[in-house]
C-alpha cells in the first residue's frame, strides 16, 4: 500500500501554465507579478527560438554583478 495522493482526475488537471503560475506563487512572499512570463518561444522553419522578454524583472546574466553592471557582448 501506498502513502502517495491518487492522481488527479483528467478533468481537473491543471494546464501546464497554471502548474507553473500554482508552483510560482507557492513561495514564501510570493507575489502576482512573480508568475509573470519572462520569455517568449518562436518557431520558424524548424528553428526554435527562445527569447527574454524586454520587460522580464529577472534577466541571466552574471550571478554576481550588481543589476545594471552587467555587460553584454
Amino acid at each position: 500500500m501506498s502513502d502517495m495522493t491518487p492522481p488527479v482526475p483528467a478533468d481537473d488537471a491543471m494546464t501546464p501554465e497554471q502548474m507553473r503560475r500554482d508552483q510560482l506563487l507557492a513561495a514564501p512572499n510570493a507575489v502576482e507579478s512573480d508568475a509573470d512570463p519572462r520569455i517568449q518561444i518562436t518557431e520558424h522553419d524548424g528553428i526554435t527560438r527562445v527569447d527574454i522578454l524586454p520587460d522580464a524583472d529577472v534577466r541571466p546574466g552574471n550571478p554576481y554583478a550588481e543589476p545594471g553592471e552587467g555587460t553584454r557582448s
